[in-house]
C-alpha cells in the first residue's frame, strides 16, 4: 500500500510531512500515519483504510458533493444592489 510522505494541510495549504516511519512489514488498515504541517505545525493522524473502506468513504463523499450542488443550485442569485450617486 502506497503511502504519501507528504500531505496538503487542509488550514493552511502547506506541505504536511510524514512522521510515522513506514513499517519494516509494510503499511495495513488500521495502522496510524502522522504528519505534522510545515506552515501552521498542525498535527494530522491519519488511519490507514482498507479498500472497503475506501470504498465506502468514496461513495458517502460523491452523496454529499451531489447534495451540497443541489443546494447552490436552488438558491437564487442576491438582487442587484441599486447605488443612488448623490
Amino acid at each position: 500500500m502506497e503511502i504519501p510522505d507528504s500531505i496538503e494541510c487542509i488550514d493552511c495549504g502547506q506541505p504536511a510531512r510524514r512522521l510515522t516511519p513506514q513499517p519494516e512489514e509494510g503499511w495495513t488498515p488500521g495502522d496510524l500515519i502522522a504528519y505534522r504541517c510545515t506552515g501552521c505545525n498542525d498535527r494530522w493522524d491519519m488511519v490507514v483504510a482498507s479498500a472497503e473502506q475506501t470504498d465506502a468513504a468514496s461513495a458517502r463523499a460523491s452523496e454529499y458533493r451531489a447534495a451540497i450542488a443541489e443546494r447552490h443550485d436552488s438558491i437564487p442569485p442576491p438582487a442587484p444592489r441599486s447605488e443612488s450617486i448623490e
